[in-house]
C-alpha cells in the first residue's frame, strides 16, 4: 500500500521520500517514482524502531526541500492471539504500529510546521471496529493510532494542519498475497484474485465486505492522496473505512 501511495504522490508530480528498512527495495520504488514524475524522489533506509534514526532522516528530508506537506504513516506489526502473545510481542507491535507514527509525526513537525499548507495521514485498520482474535496486538495499536490521529487533528488545527486516519479492509497486497497463497490454494482458490479473497475471508472469518470482494492497493492510494494534499482542505479528525462495505458503525 505504501508503494502505491507514493506512486499516486509521484503521478500528480509531488517531490516523494519514502522511508523503509529494505536498500533494494528503496532503489526500485525510487526509480519507479522518477519515472512517473517525480524526478527529485528520494529513498531513505530507516529503522522505524529507532526514535534516533527518525529523527536523523526527517532532519536530511528538512535540510533536502526546506518544509513537508504531507506526511503518510503506513507501517503496521504482525499478529497473533491473545494467548500467544508474550509481553515483548506487545511492546514490538506498539512500538511498530504506534510508536512509529507517533515518532515520525513529532519529526516531521517542524517541517509541516514550515510549509504553506500541511497534512498527516495515519494509518489504523478495520479491525479497529471489527475485531478479529488473530490480529489482537496490532488491532490495539492500531486503536491507538486513531486515537492520536484525533487528538492531533485537535491540537493541529491552530496550526492549519489537518490530520485524518485511514482504516483499510482486506487489500490485496503482494506480500498479503504472498503470504496467504498456500492457504487459499488448498481451497482452490487465488489468493491474488480479490473476489476470491474476500471468499475466502468469509468462509474462514465471517468476515465478508458487501461489494462482494477485496480490495487493491490503489483504491487506498486515491484516497491517501486526497487526505493529504491540498485538494482536502476542511477534513479532519475523521477515520475513514476503505473496506468495500464492511462496517458502517
Amino acid at each position: 500500500m505504501g508503494r502505491a501511495i507514493a506512486a499516486a504522490f509521484a503521478d500528480d508530480g509531488a517531490r516523494v521520500a519514502v522511508l523503509a528498512r529494505g536498500a533494494d527495495a528503496l532503489e526500485d520504488t525510487v526509480e519507479d517514482l522518477r519515472r512517473r514524475g517525480s524526478p527529485d524522489a528520494v529513498g531513505l533506509s530507516v529503522d522505524l524502531t529507532d526514535p534516533a534514526a527518525i529523527t536523523e532522516v526527517f532532519a536530511e528530508i528538512g535540510g533536502r526541500w526546506g518544509a513537508v506537506n504531507s506526511l503518510v504513516n503506513t507501517v503496521g506489526p504482525g499478529d497473533g492471539y491473545f494467548e500467544e502473545m508474550s509481553d515483548a510481542d506487545w511492546d514490538a507491535a506498539f512500538q511498530l504500529g504506534l510508536m512509529a507514527a507517533v515518532r515520525c509525526t513529532k519529526a516531521a513537525l517542524p517541517w509541516l510546521r514550515a510549509a504553506e499548507w500541511a497534512r498527516v495521514v495515519n494509518f489504523a485498520a478495520h479491525s479497529i471496529q471489527r475485531q478479529n482474535p488473530r490480529i489482537v496486538a496490532y488491532t490495539a495499536s492500531k486503536a491507538a493510532v486513531a486515537s492520536v490521529s484525533k487528538n492531533l487533528a485537535k491540537s493541529l488545527a491552530k496550526d492549519g494542519i489537518l490530520v485524518n486516519t485511514i482504516s483499510p479492509g482486506t487489500i490485496v497486497t503482494a506480500s498479503f498475497t504472498e503470504a496467504l497463497e498456500p492457504f487459499l490454494a488448498a481451497d482452490g482458490l487465488d489468493a491474488s484474485d480479490p473476489v476470491d479473497v474476500m471468499t475466502w475471508i468469509e468462509n474462514n472469518f465471517h468476515q465478508p465486505a458487501d461489494l462482494g470482494r477485496a480490495g487493491i492497493p490503489d483504491e487506498i492510494a486515491s484516497i491517501t492522496v486526497y487526505l493529504a494534499s491540498r485538494r482536502n482542505g476542511y477534513v479532519t479528525g475523521a477515520n475513514v473505512n476503505v473496506d468495500g462495505g464492511s462496517d458502517f458503525v
